[in-house]
């Protein structure tokens, strides 16, 4: 996309920060009013479904709106992203029971499919890469400060009004990031008729359904109805790569995901979005279980992530120009592995301070590896291939955080299944310990058994990590080049 003489960059990144804030707040607000939802809907087997369907939505449109952004513009995606997230938000307000709640987070996700990627490509658009840097910074703060404000927003509606306002505050919202996009940004128009591969869209929308599914089934240890899912994904799947071989415009280009700076930081990316989950998801267990802290200290060992994710993204920003994309993403990536460290040594008479730290580097690292990998992907590319060459690193990071919670979920029952010496802990062991003050140890051997469980999951991170950093090192160097032009490897 070229830049317009009528376009208004501030006001445009604006409406980007707010479409963005709608998905970031999203994410944290629904689990904080999840249990009175449920409570007045019933449906408690389906609970997990609440989130699932809204992530497999995402994941599975981020790739399909990010092609069909490079056929027809950012705008008209961006705007027919806005209206059905909040269609989905205004539906979800008024469910009447859990199915109907999961259909419509299902269809918030496919309006944050298309919002989440497009909104990257634009600023790749409007921006070059010495200046995108800084925006990328801004972005990774809507999302720390999201992080935050979430969960004390969930709380104060839940407080004083109907759980049906966590989505309904998103109208207002939606409305104004819709006017932005309308008044402010101006593409040139499009000339042709791009054919739509309509086929390859829906047989990927149907693999990766079906492999999170499997992954979710997976997790939570129903083998049956998982090899059923996965086996219909790699139908799916194979029925795909023929069609995009016989497209005359395939929905994924092979070419330009094969691309080995493309492949290598996607893959990078895999590999820490699947370290992420891992942590989000266990460290709390940890500083509760076996630390015996309270869920507040838990939380705030898990937030001094979101202090480092927006400081690494805002050195990256200010530095690559200097050092170069490769070497910012190598030096990013070693902060991965020296933050699981921190993790995979963790004992019961640990601080929980020590976590903290943890936290704080490995959110670092995290910080520079996504806004670096970002940038280097959008500076690779033409502007026709942006919008895809963005879905994929968006599309990498969602299907990292589902691989986690698959693996590391299994890594974690294996550890409470075969602990040396002592019988296997249920899962009512494991709920009492968790919901024991933080001052009383009610079973040590059940801590002692959920410690040494949790480690092998850390150990398990620490080795995700640096297979990162191993995959950051097959991505070449990049020289960036002026605006509205794209770079070679």
């Amino acid at each position: 996309m070229s830049e317009h003489t009528k376009t208004v960059r501030p006001l445009v990144i604006a409406a980007v920060m707010a479409t963005m804030a709608m998905v970031a707040i999203e994410a944290t607000i629904v689990s904080t009013v999840m249990p009175q939802i449920v409570t007045e809907l019933g449906g408690l087997h389906l609970y997990s479904w609440v989130f699932s369907s809204f992530l497999l939505a995402q994941t599975a449109m981020t790739v399909v709106f990010g092609k069909l952004a490079d056929l027809y513009g950012r705008k008209p995606v961006m705007l027919i992203g806005i209206a059905i997230f909040l269609a989905g938000s205004v539906l979800a307000g008024f469910a009447w029971s859990m199915p109907a709640m999961i259909a419509f987070r299902l269809i918030q996700g496919v309006g944050a499919g298309a919002m989440q990627p497009v909104s990257l490509t634009i600023v790749g658009d409007l921006y070059p890469a010495r200046e995108r840097g800084k925006i990328q910074g801004y972005l990774a703060s809507v999302w720390a400060i999201s992080a935050v404000v979430g969960p004390m927003l969930g709380g104060l509606i839940i407080h004083d009004f109907s759980w049906a306002w966590i989505f309904w505050i998103n109208v207002p919202i939606g409305i104004l990031s819709a006017i932005g996009f309308v008044r402010y940004l101006h593409e040139h128009e499009r000339h042709g008729r791009p054919s739509i591969d309509i086929a390859g869209a829906a047989l990927f929308t149907l693999a990766i359904a079906a492999l999170m599914m499997a992954l979710t089934d997976f997790g939570t240890s129903d083998y049956a109805r998982g090899a059923l899912e996965l086996a219909a994904a790699v139908v799916c799947g194979l029925l795909f790569v023929v069609q995009e071989r016989r497209a005359a415009d395939p929905m994924i280009s092979f070419a330009l995901w094969s691309h080995r700076p493309i492949a290598a930081c996607n893959a990078a990316t895999v590999l820490s979005g699947m370290a992420l989950m891992g942590l989000t998801t266990f460290l709390p267990m940890y500083v509760q279980g076996v630390l015996h802290r309270s869920p507040v200290i838990a939380g705030l060992a898990l937030t001094m992530m979101m202090v480092g994710w927006p400081s690494g993204a805002t050195l990256a920003a200010r530095t690559f120009h200097r050092i170069g994309l490769r070497r910012t993403l190598i030096a990013g990536s070693v902060f991965l592995p020296l933050g699981a460290v921190f993790f995979a040594t963790l004992t019961p008479d640990s601080s929980p301070v020590f976590a903290g730290i943890g936290s704080l580097v490995m959110g670092f690292g995290m910080g520079v590896v996504s806004v670096s990998s970002l940038m280097l992907i959008q500076e690779i590319v033409t502007a026709s291939e942006r919008g895809s060459a963005t879905a994929s690193n968006l599309f990498s990071r969602n299907l990292g955080s589902t691989l986690g919670a698959a693996m590391f979920g299994a890594v974690l029952n294996y550890g409470l299944s075969h602990s040396q010496g002592i019988a296997a802990v249920t899962s009512d062991q494991l709920r009492q310990l968790l919901d024991s003050a933080a001052d009383v140890v009610r079973d040590n051997a059940v801590r002692l058994v959920l410690h040494h469980s949790l480690h092998l999951t850390f150990a398990s991170i620490l080795v995700i990590t640096l297979g990162a950093v191993v995959s950051v090192m097959m991505v070449p160097t990049i020289k960036l080049r002026p605006v509205g032009e794209a770079s070679t490897s």
